[in-house]
């Protein structure tokens, strides 16, 4: 089937992949709502690690680091989920892992209700998710390669991203409002009810583009993992660069997310409400950038927009460390949404469209193995937020990932020519 056809319109492109694959439909609609979970718990965590420690003088510290400490398990399962992507079917294990999270989310919701709450438990909560999300999130990438053929993957994961930032519009957005006037134990239930929606979209869901590897019946674990990474390392270098460049965005910067309700209410003197507006206007902005990568494709070479968008990344979180007014945070966060969906996107696709099928769910998992360090990065930002105060953290952050850019972009060069 010709894909420039389904188009109304003879450049745009958004929806060809989801139009003409019906299994690609499954796996962009259990995402839309895995994504939606994942939001309306980084908004409602960190709110409530938030209420818990009012007045403490560690509650900028405890604040990020309950929202980045689900990324810690990925260090030590993260590689071993893309050996298991690699070894059974796909669809049923993250099925699995999604049901097992919405029980838990429940569970919680009925404790909250007991009022026996406290800060470990939300620390608890946080790791045995991230436990579960270093498991699904390379299985949700290759599933995507696995619903289309290699031509459309550029155009499907561009489209995939509009899951990721129009679930960021919607989740915190009612769970911002939810948390204000009815506390926070029904969005641990909303979050529940997004697992099972997620676990509905994948029933009749197939893999017709899953390439058959060879077979690795006799092949240990350790030495899949150990293919996988010499892969990386030897087989296709670029990788390699592409990877390490992806900590500016998906490490360096990330904090401020977990952040957000420290800088909105230290900085911005607003609440809850606005926390999730502001996380809503930073989904709005990466919505955008995945609708116009998606519609137009890349009008520029991949391997520039990954530098431009990274370095643009850090530049706003410097300015949003300058800013006590809510106009102009509201137009940073939303440019900060933009650049770094947009770098993620070109990131994404380029590593997708280099890897062979049957190393898919490895290098992937490699891919994310950096952020399991982001709680470190979190940790350092939320102790310099306590020592001095979260206007000198965040713009001490952008800086060191704006001369990371910077000094990447003299090593790398044959990331720079990439198109």
């Amino acid at each position: 089937m010709n894909l420039i056809q389904l188009s109304g319109l003879r450049n745009i492109h958004t929806f060809d992949s989801w139009i003409a694959y019906k299994n690609y439909r499954f796996i962009w609609v259990g995402n839309f709502f895995g994504n939606n979970a994942q939001w309306l718990q980084l908004l409602t965590i960190g709110w409530l690690v938030r209420d818990l420690t009012i007045g403490s003088s560690t509650t900028s510290l405890l604040v990020i680091t309950v929202g980045a400490i689900n990324t810690l398990p990925g260090l030590v399962v993260g590689p071993w989920a893309g050996v298991l992507g690699d070894r059974v079917d796909r669809r049923k294990l993250l099925m699995l892992i999604q049901t097992f999270m919405a029980v838990m989310a429940i569970s919680f919701a009925l404790f909250m209700l007991s009022g026996k709450i406290m800060v470990w438990h939300a620390y608890a909560y946080v790791i045995i998710s991230g436990i579960c999300r270093s498991f699904a999130m390379p299985l949700r990438q290759a599933l995507i390669a696995n619903t289309v053929p290699r031509e459309a993957l550029g155009n499907a994961l561009a489209a995939n991203v509009l899951t990721i930032t129009s679930s960021r519009l919607f989740g915190p957005f009612f769970g911002g409002v939810l948390i204000a006037t009815l506390g926070f134990s029904w969005n641990f239930v909303l979050e529940a009810g997004f697992y099972v929606c997620m676990v509905l979209s994948l029933l009749p869901m197939k893999t017709p583009y899953r390439e058959p590897g060879r077979a690795r019946v006799n092949k240990s674990p350790a030495a899949d993992l150990k293919e996988g990474i010499l892969y990386i390392w030897k087989g296709e270098r670029i990788i390699f660069f592409l990877i390490m460049l992806s900590l500016v965005p998906n490490v360096i910067i990330q904090p401020f997310m977990f952040l957000l309700p420290v800088f909105t209410d230290e900085i911005l003197g607003r609440g809850a409400d606005v926390g999730g507006v502001l996380l809503a206007i930073n989904g709005a902005g990466g919505l955008l950038a995945a609708f116009i990568i998606a519609s137009v494709g890349f009008i520029f070479r991949k391997g520039r927009v990954v530098f431009g968008t990274a370095a643009l990344s850090c530049v706003v979180v410097i300015l949003l460390g300058f800013t006590p007014w809510l106009a102009p945070a509201i137009i940073m966060i939303a440019l900060l949404g933009f650049s770094q969906s947009t770098f993620r996107t070109t990131n994404s696709t380029l590593i997708q469209s280099l890897v062979p099928d049957e190393l898919r769910s490895r290098v992937t998992s490699l891919r994310s193995y950096g952020q399991g360090f982001v709680v470190f990065t979190s940790l350092l930002i939320g102790w310099i937020a306590d020592l001095s105060s979260a206007s000198v953290a965040i713009v001490i952050m952008g800086g060191f990932g704006l001369a990371m850019t910077l000094a990447y972009l003299l090593i790398a060069r044959r990331v720079r020519e990439l198109s």
